[in-house]
């Protein structure tokens, strides 16, 4: 059974505005037919809303065919590159014929005077449309996700266990070293003095050329040296180093790949070396130079200690938690007073008091609204790169946050006791002492410690930008892609973000 709307309820509809003139109309200009008939709201939410739509559709349809020209020529390049703009065009064409059913319905509504019918199913699609543009304009390619999963497996893996690199043992490095004279002279040296106990490396021949020429004239690779080498480590991987006059030592390049070798169970190898290119400046001399053959081995020894990317972790680490914690008790001190300036019951006593009210939370929604990020960026221009920076930028977003937190938990008291402790004829200061403060004590420690761990998490970030803590380490090992370095940051920030929250709850349960 239909209820009728009481005389005062129904709204004033123009006698020409019939459903299929609502329809019409709503068909030349979305939402103008829900408009005349009382539904002014709803109208402007559709007109806005498809409006929208459209304007996205085209923007996104000319990025999607750039180079061309012509309505007719940009839609279709735009379809068959980005299919999904396809079918948003049809669903805005389908939004359009349902806003304009919806005035039809509306307006029939309306002149029989009965309740306004929800009709949330148009606004479904206008979601479903927003949903489905928003899915396109940030570019989510499920494939690419599914079929990249294992390339950054290994990237994965390195920061989820990074633990092989945060401990590490002395490095231990046996090698044995040989003369190579290039180019050859008349006097090439001799081979190295063979010592009983201690490794030996010799080459054959002692002096070559960097490049040689085939029959036809045409460049080659250098001298092939038979290189020998015993009393090493058995059954361990050698490395094959070499060294230019000028004392620069590199690993040795063959066929794209490192040169190693593998000692037999003698601790003894033999392996061809290719002489390497290498351009010597001017200021080593002229004629035959001596290079430097090297065999290494390297291994660890003694007890596992703990890294230097560790130990710069906790550091850094450190350097957060206080950085969170010095802009969380600066921002208190500072918010604390600006608070009870922006509470409108407290300032509501004259047309003074109350422009000072809308200036404050003109001030505090201003400051509030620019991410810490930002603020750290300005900071980093001002004081310069390191934490200094991070606690300003913390600080000022901290003023803003709790003031307006702090000045709602004001504006939420019982008014009750300010009007007892004003009958007694106690002073403005006074009533905010015994009437103001008791009552907002809790809901302000609770607020402060929520903010001490947003601080303490948004210190992270700041580093980013040069903020200091273990953010600026974070993304320099990032850069580096040195991924198990930053795991032990990732590590260590997500340990101390839940030793934080196991604190936090603890003081609100004991306090608030």
């Amino acid at each position: 059974m239909t209820r009728r709307r009481k005389p005062e309820e129904v709204p004033t509809v123009p006698q020409w505005v019939s459903p299929p003139i609502a329809m019409i109309l709503s068909l030349i200009v979305p939402g103008l037919g829900q408009m005349l008939v009382g539904q002014i709201r709803r109208g402007l939410v559709l007109l806005f809303s498809l409006a929208s739509i459209v304007g996205l559709l085209i923007w996104r349809m000319n990025l999607a065919a750039r180079r061309e020209e012509g309505a007719w020529n940009i839609f279709v390049k735009a379809i068959s590159v980005q299919p999904l703009l396809g079918i948003m065009t049809l669903g805005a064409i389908i939004l359009w014929l349902w806003v304009a059913w919806d005035a039809f319905v509306q307006a029939r509504t309306a002149r029989a005077a009965e309740k306004p019918k929800g009709g949330i199913s148009v606004f479904a699609l206008v979601l479903l449309l927003y949903f489905g543009l928003g899915w396109q304009i940030v570019e989510i390619n499920l494939y690419q996700m599914v079929t990249g999963f294992d390339d950054a497996l290994p990237a994965m893996s390195q920061v989820l266990w990074p633990w092989e690199k945060a401990f590490v043992r002395e490095e231990a490095v046996v090698s044995a070293s040989a003369s190579i004279q290039v180019p050859c002279s008349d006097n090439p040296p001799p081979p190295p003095q063979e010592v009983p106990g201690q490794p030996y490396l010799v080459a054959d021949p002692t002096c070559g050329d960097m490049t040689t020429q085939d029959s036809a004239g045409n460049p080659i690779p250098g001298t092939t040296l038979s290189v020998t080498g015993r009393g090493f480590a058995p059954d361990t991987v050698t490395q094959i180093w070499w060294a230019d006059p000028l004392g620069n030592q590199f690993r040795i390049r063959q066929a794209g790949e490192y040169l190693t070798t593998v000692t037999d169970s003698e601790g003894a190898f033999e392996l061809d070396v290719i002489i390497p290119y290498r351009l010597i400046p001017p200021s080593a001399g002229e004629g035959p130079q001596l290079h430097e053959i090297e065999a290494r081995q390297s291994g660890e020894v003694g007890p596992l200690k703990a890294s230097p990317e560790l130990k710069l972790a906790i550091e850094k680490m450190i350097e957060t938690i206080f950085l969170g914690m010095v802009a969380t008790l600066f921002g208190i001190i500072f918010a604390i007073p600006v608070s009870f300036l922006a509470a409108r019951n407290l300032m509501s006593g004259s047309w003074i008091m109350m422009t000072l009210y809308y200036l404050v939370r003109t001030l505090l929604n201003i400051i509030r609204s620019i991410e810490p990020l930002i603020w750290a960026i300005i900071a980093v221009l001002w004081v310069g790169l390191g934490p200094f920076a991070g606690v300003i930028a913390l600080t000022l977003h901290s003023v803003a946050a709790l003031g307006k937190l702090y000045s709602e938990a004001i504006e939420s008291i019982d008014p009750g006791p300010i009007e007892a402790v004003h009958a007694t004829g106690a002073n403005r200061l006074q009533t905010i002492v015994y009437a103001v403060v008791p009552q907002v004590l809790p809901p302000f420690i609770s607020f402060t410690i929520y903010r001490w761990d947003i601080n303490v998490r948004m210190s992270t970030i700041i580093g980013a930008v040069g903020g200091g803590g273990i953010g600026f380490l974070l993304i320099q090992w990032i850069r580096l892609l040195d991924y198990q370095a930053a795991g032990i940051a990732v590590w260590f920030i997500a340990i101390t973000v839940a030793i934080l929250d196991y604190v936090s709850s603890e003081i609100r349960e004991r306090y608030v």
